[in-house]
């Protein structure tokens, strides 16, 4: 079982509902403790909202291994909405946020009353998603892309480019990255495992391929505790996510750009739209080397600038045709 998850005091219908979810439905570590973190959030909302505990009880402390399923029977749909009232207003969730909860919740409902059979009636079953309004994806430009690569320096600067390089090349989630290992490489391809445990293999350009050589060069071998892993940490251990998204940051000012809007998951999007943009990459194409379940997802990388669609205004045959009076 997940985790840290079977050691901590929660009731078990959650805690039956989170083994049903990793073991029958197969869905990644991380994915279930989403679900987990999202419920818990609602199971201390309820105590609250059923006045169960005081008021002015700390939230982020309140206990719910004594919750039965009595209570989850009291649950109508009015208290769900009550509930995402609750998460827009005091907790400050963005839309996104809202609508995992949502699905956090239909899920959760789901499964106690059609698998565990433990509630007749599913409160969820009416309720709606927040409707999320699609922004284009922020991304670098090739200079700035540019800039960010030469802007590595230091101790670690052949591990750290070689991070970057990855990023901006082949558009992999950070999980990904810190999850190569050393004979995840071979005949110039990566494999990586995306979400939900999907295996994938993507081709390695020139750059990946320089950039991942150079590094293994200087990649210690001595009292390296996870001798699997590609990249190392300090401490001679696979690299975390918290320390890639450290150095990235620290890259990003280093470059002149602003961390606020740039990230390691904006280095996906770069990579992703520098493949569409520049490399006229074929949507069904791009959507096998990023991993995405839907179409859908990859879509957003199809956005166009302003110059493209006035070459496209332009390039019509009747562009520059004038009737004669």
């Amino acid at each position: 079982m997940i985790k840290n998850i079977n050691d901590k005091n929660i009731p078990s219908f959650l805690k039956d509902y989170l083994n049903y979810m990793q073991t029958i439905k197969g869905k990644s570590t991380n994915t279930v403790l989403v679900y987990f973190y999202d419920l818990r959030v609602f199971l201390r909302f309820l105590k609250l909202h059923k006045n169960t505990i005081p008021k002015s009880a700390e939230f982020e402390k309140i206990d719910i291994s004594d919750i039965d399923i009595s209570l989850i029977k009291t649950v109508t749909l009015s208290d769900l909405y009550a509930y995402m009232s609750f998460v827009s207003n005091q907790r400050s969730n963005s839309a996104y946020a809202r609508a995992r909860k949502v699905a956090s919740l239909k899920s959760f409902f789901n499964y106690l009353t059609h698998k565990a059979k433990l509630i007749d009636k599913n409160p969820a079953s009416e309720l709606e998603s927040p409707k999320i309004v699609k922004r284009l994806p922020r991304y670098l430009n090739i200079d700035e892309s540019k800039q960010l690569l030469t802007s590595v320096e230091g101790e670690h600067s052949a591990r750290d480019y070689a991070i970057l390089t990855l990023f901006l090349n082949c558009g992999i989630r950070l999980s990904e990255l810190v999850g190569i290992n050393l004979n995840s490489i071979r005949n110039n391809t990566l494999t990586v495992i995306g979400k939900g445990d999907k295996e994938r293999i993507i081709p390695l350009n020139s750059a990946c391929i320089a950039a991942i050589d150079a590094y293994r060069k200087v990649r210690p071998v001595d009292g390296v505790k996870d001798k699997k892993a590609l990249f190392l940490s300090e401490r001679k251990q696979r690299i975390s996510k918290a320390t890639v998204q450290h150095l990235v940051k620290k890259y990003i000012v280093s470059a002149g750009l602003d961390p606020r809007k740039y990230s390691t998951h904006k280095l996906r999007h770069t990579a992703a739209t520098l493949m569409y943009k520049y490399g006229h990459v074929d949507i069904r194409a791009l959507q096998e080397l990023l991993g995405h379940e839907s179409i859908s997802t990859t879509e957003i990388y199809t956005h166009l600038d302003t110059q493209q669609l006035k070459n496209a205004v332009e390039s019509n045959p009747l562009s520059n045709f004038k009737a004669s009076d």
